[in-house]
């Protein structure tokens, strides 16, 4: 019963995020899927930061807190992405934005500005994707050593040692 209830109020988180969101950005909004639960929208990486701001003030969206930031890489290996968990907390409503680019030009957006929070998560993700935030205030690895030159998240290294013969990346997933 806890279950239908909570897709119930889903839906209707949904229907009136989806629509508001057309209203103002139509042509930018190039998915939106009610993931089990969590609405999820697809945005143009372009518009990214006018859509959250968006969905921040308006009135009767008001998601005020960034629940969670983070990079994905895409399973072609060919884009990167930047998720974004934003929440109304009044409300207990919560929605996911994505957005993708092509990994030879992994730069978006920074949101520092709409959410403070955000500056610690943006720098983890570029320590991690390499992810360049435009307009980040201090955008440098948090977590790995400054002289690493590569960003261990990506698919861009063998998961076994080459020199092994035993295991092949195939039993890894790739």
């Amino acid at each position: 019963m806890v279950l239908n209830k909570s897709i119930e109020n889903a839906k209707t988180i949904f229907s009136k995020v989806e629509a508001a969101l057309k209203a103002k950005f139509h042509g930018d909004i190039q998915a939106a899927d009610l993931n089990l639960d969590l609405p999820t929208f697809v945005v143009n990486k372009d518009k990214v930061h006018d859509i959250i701001a968006f969905l921040k003030s308006e009135v009767n969206l008001e998601f005020h807190f960034l629940t969670d930031l983070t990079g994905i890489q895409t399973e072609d290996e060919a884009h990167l992405g930047v998720i974004y968990h934003l929440h109304n907390l009044p409300r207990n409503e919560r929605i996911r934005v994505k957005t993708f680019f092509p990994l030879i030009h992994p730069e978006i957006n920074s949101i520092v500005d709409l959410f403070p929070a955000a500056n610690w998560m943006e720098r983890e993700t570029y320590d991690f994707f390499g992810i360049k935030f435009k307009g980040h205030p201090n955008l440098k690895r948090i977590l790995n050593m400054d002289d690493m030159d590569y960003f261990p998240l990506r698919k861009e290294y063998p998961l076994e040692d080459q020199t092994r013969d035993d295991k092949e990346d195939k039993m890894f997933g790739r």
